[in-house]
């Protein structure tokens, strides 16, 4: 079955329902099916043919979702750019993926048509303001065929989205992920997490991120559920949506729990009708999840997964054991074993890299054989991650492969000093990554954010470690900043605070 047929399956059943709501401006299953069917069959008319690529680059907004769906159901794969991009990123993700038309709206116009593009003929604006010959507005797709698009020679097996990683390593890589892909992920994740279409989802987490398209778009959509959009995380904004939409769904990366804690009279907020709260796309903090559970009296399952498995690959279980410092266990039907560097599997408690096997494994890399060929070899995921798996099947992330600093022979990992960083009560955030050291090779270098209207300085924080961690594991450098930098789904940049 295609995404599109299980969103309309859904939709028809539920046409009066809310599907998605931002401020002040809702939107019904019925009018998101009828629009999206509009769009789809406005694309196909454009020449869009199955398999061709669409780019979107829109902010969180029920725009996003009927653009979302119509590229899907037009039988063309969904490429998302990230908002935050310039133009030569998105130069390179739009001719590498080959994508012939762009929605978009105004704001983002001049930086797109800055870029030398080489197949987008066409843009879509979403604000009605198309003006260049090469512009439509989404309102000229207002069309009588509010029906889905009968699609023929196309399954499940077909590429539904292409999401390019970050690009850490190089050049960002895009992952084609099937209707097959996305549509097992969600449903292996509903029932590992046992929601419901009862649920109302908040969707702050960027839409054009993996994270939030499986948990906060389709998850609901497929459920059935309710989606309270925030366009941009505002911490204040977060928590008095959560409290006046009696959201129960929330779903964040470990710096939004942290700024959520971090906002002047956080316990006049009544969560009460949150029910569970997810951390996924970095390691949460020990610290954190504990501060906020005591906080607002809610649990937080820490769950994670890469882009390339759909993403959610393991998550900590709604009942039974939740282990500390885990992400828990493999989602039903799939399969993780750590490796050593000739992908031999290690025996219980030992690091090496994490591998997962699921049919929400990714088909490969677009255009680039070789690197799909070296992640998925022996038929199995290599994640990057280095990590360790327990008696009982949960899987613990001890860092990225490419984040471990090499002390003269010495592996230190900078998840395990961060995590004592963060028990430190002066300290607000913490990251710890490597810098050249003539004599060891690498040393770990601190880079802090104080709660406000504490001090510190490097000898006071290199005696705390001391306490806790053995010579060549300590800090040797120790910068304190205002705020630490992060991307545009509120992940740590580490790559930038190696050269500060």
């Amino acid at each position: 079955m295609l995404i599109g047929d299980l969103v309309s399956k859904t939709a028809l059943a539920n046409q009066d329902k809310t599907a998605a709501i931002l401020d002040e401006k809702t939107l019904s299953y019925g009018e998101l099916e009828r629009q999206s069917n509009q769009l789809a069959h406005g694309l196909i008319e454009l020449g869009i043919k199955p398999s061709d690529m669409v780019s979107i680059m829109l902010p969180n907004s029920i725009e996003f979702l009927v653009a979302y769906l119509g590229i899907i159901k037009s039988g063309a794969t969904m490429v998302p750019l990230n908002i935050s991009f310039k133009t030569p990123a998105i130069e390179y993700i739009l001719n590498n993926s080959e994508a012939k038309v762009i929605i978009t709206s105004s704001d983002f116009l001049s930086i797109i048509k800055a870029a030398d593009l080489e197949f987008a003929k066409k843009i879509i604006l979403v604000d009605q303001s198309a003006s260049g010959k090469n512009e439509v507005n989404l309102a000229d797709f207002n069309n009588n065929k509010i029906v889905l698009p009968a699609l023929t020679g196309i399954d499940e097996e077909y590429t539904a989205a292409c999401l390019y990683t970050s690009g850490t390593t190089g050049q960002p890589k895009g992952a084609m992920l099937s209707h097959h892909n996305l549509i097992f992920d969600v449903q292996k994740s509903v029932e590992h997490l046992q929601v419901t279409a009862d649920e109302r989802f908040i969707c702050v987490l960027p839409m054009f991120h993996a994270f939030a398209e499986t948990v906060c778009v389709l998850m609901p959509l497929i459920l059935g559920a309710e989606i309270v959009i925030i366009d941009r995380f505002l911490p204040e904004k977060v928590l008095k949506t959560i409290q006046e939409k009696d959201v129960s769904f929330f779903a964040g990366v470990p710096t939004m729990y942290s700024a959520l804690l971090n906002v002047r009279h956080k316990e006049d907020y009544d969560l009460s009708n949150l029910n569970l709260c997810i951390s996924g796309g970095a390691a949460m903090p020990q610290q954190t999840m504990e501060t906020f559970e005591e906080t607002f009296n809610v649990k937080i399952l820490e769950g994670n997964g890469p882009t390339e498995t759909s993403p959610v690959a393991y998550v900590n279980p709604v009942t039974g054991a939740r282990k500390s410092g885990s992400v828990g266990l493999p989602i039903p039907e799939t399969k993780v074993k750590i490796v050593d560097e000739k992908d031999q599997e290690l025996p219980r408690g030992e690091i090496g890299e994490i591998t997962v096997q699921g049919e929400h494994v990714m088909k490969g890399y677009f255009k680039m054989p070789e690197a799909t060929a070296r992640v998925l070899r022996g038929g199995w995921l290599h994640t990057g991650d280095l990590g360790k798996m327990d008696e009982d099947g949960y899987v613990y992330i001890v860092d990225r492969k490419k984040d471990m600093i090499n002390v003269g022979g010495m592996n230190v990992y900078p998840r395990e000093i961060e995590e004592q960083l963060y028990k430190n009560p002066k300290v607000l955030e913490a990251a710890v990554v490597a810098t050249k050291d003539e004599l060891r090779g690498e040393i770990p270098k601190a880079v802090i954010v104080l709660k406000e209207g504490e001090t510190a300085d490097e000898r006071e924080i290199k005696k705390y470690c001391m306490q806790y961690f053995a010579n060549y594991k300590i800090p040797k450098l120790v910068q304190f900043i205002d705020e630490l930098p992060k991307n545009a789904t509120g992940k740590i940049d580490k790559k930038s605070l190696s050269d500060i």
